[in-house]
């Protein structure tokens, strides 16, 4: 059964009792990373594994996303500033527990040469912040490193998705 969450602002990212934050690099430019976050929403699931859903609402102003397992979402999109930050708040889901959750992808160019301001690349970070009951902060501070594999494996998809598209 599906409950609506406390909605938060994109401060929580910051103020959240629980905060993960991954960061990985990838050779694809902030540009193209930004716009398949932020525009292309419904290619998530064939670079996130966990995702089997995403699709735009409310005229690109939300998103529903499905995951492995049936969880559900119901998301309001809080930032999107090109090339730089793509932010969602959870308003409604069924997984239980949760009482707040938002999410920020971080994008900035990274040099991938061999000195500062060679290369070309994005370095991109993703925060995951959220509030329950003790219990459930636990749970998900023992899976961080189940998330971060998740980030991991799906920023290398996006980033060989990029790469061939570009090709």
């Amino acid at each position: 059964m599906a409950r609506r969450l406390r909605p938060v602002e994109l401060d929580f990212v910051e103020t959240a009792p629980l905060r993960l934050v991954f960061a990985a690099e990838v050779s694809a430019p902030p540009e193209a990373v930004y716009r398949a976050l932020a525009e292309d929403v419904d290619a998530w699931p064939s670079w996130f594994g966990a995702v089997t859903l995403a699709r735009p609402t409310a005229g690109g102003a939300g998103r529903e996303v499905r995951l492995k397992g049936g969880t559900r979402f119901q998301e309001t999109i809080l930032a999107a500033e090109p090339g730089e930050r793509y932010a969602y708040r959870v308003d409604e889901t069924n997984a239980p527990g949760l009482r707040a959750l938002l999410e920020e992808w971080r994008i900035a160019p990274a040099g991938t040469g061999a000195g500062p301001g060679t290369g070309t690349g994005t370095r991109v970070q993703w925060t995951f912040a959220a509030d329950g009951p003790a219990p459930l902060r636990l749970a998900l501070r023992v899976g961080r490193a189940g998330l971060g594999r998740a980030f991991r494996d799906a920023v290398r998809s996006l980033d060989r998705r990029l790469a061939s598209a570009a090709a």
